[in-house]
């Protein structure tokens, strides 16, 4: 074999073996990071998950509005991106406790009795006007103190949580769309599918609830979305004695 051959040949098996280096950094990475994403979601391979729907207020049992089904979509995606199963169950009909499936509940409590349960056991520092009666408090958020006010199309709030029970390391979390409207909850649905990196770095498995505004809804629909605050401890303490009337939030 001659000099030349034998570079070419060593070239070769070179390359070769850097191509498979490549491949395998980057399966690794890659599997790490599904790992991450399915531990965040509590979805492992092949795992089962619950898609709780609402009603549109004020209309048939099962008719669900547009923006509700959008953010169907969009989680999933993500639950076939952690390689799961969904199964959609209405808001009367999911009937089970904490930590077996996780579980992604949309709508707020007027149209969906599975959200208005968990805010009740779970988050009792928050409270949602569901008044049927038109007015200016009509479907505002109290959290803690504090008050926010409906603004539609201009000014429009809703709650992102992710929620676990017990201590159980395999328990299974249950993901809050609580929203003033439906295109809230598409918003918000987004938003988690858009942040959901990030969101696992700050918080790891850990509960988390988070105030969302979703900015001139009318001009840009669900896709400007400010945090507003990191609302949990005030979500998950008791809400406090009526005293006086503080001013609501609103938009500028």
């Amino acid at each position: 074999m001659t000099d030349d051959v034998r570079n070419i040949v060593l070239g070769v098996i070179a390359a070769g073996i850097s191509a498979a280096l490549g491949w395998l950094a980057r399966t690794y990475l890659w599997k790490r990071k599904l790992r991450r994403k399915q531990a965040f979601f509590g979805l492992p391979d092949n795992s089962e998950s619950l898609l709780v729907v609402n009603r549109e207020a004020g209309g048939p049992e099962l008719t669900v509005m547009r923006h509700d089904v959008f953010a169907l979509l969009e989680l999933s995606a993500l639950i076939k991106d952690c390689h799961a199963h969904a199964q959609v169950v209405a808001h009367d009909a999911a009937q089970q406790g904490f930590g077996e499936r996780t579980e992604f509940c949309v709508g707020g409590p007027a149209s969906n009795r599975r959200m208005a349960a968990h805010l009740h056991s779970l988050l009792p520092g928050i409270r949602v006007n569901v008044d049927a009666e038109p007015g200016p408090d009509r479907g505002a958020f109290q959290i803690g103190s504090e008050h926010y006010r409906l603004e539609g199309g201009r000014s429009e709030y809703v709650l992102l949580a992710r929620l676990t029970a017990g201590e159980r390391r395999e328990a299974r979390p249950v993901f809050l769309f609580c929203g003033q409207r439906a295109i809230t909850n598409q918003a918000a649905t987004r938003y988690l599918a858009r942040n959901h990196e990030r969101l696992a770095r700050k918080y790891g498995n850990n509960s988390f609830v988070l105030l969302l505004k979703v900015v001139n809804s009318q001009a840009y629909g669900p896709d400007v979305v400010e945090l507003v605050a990191d609302v949990t401890r005030a979500a998950q303490a008791p809400l406090p004695e009526p005293t006086q009337t503080r001013a609501s939030h609103r938009a500028t």
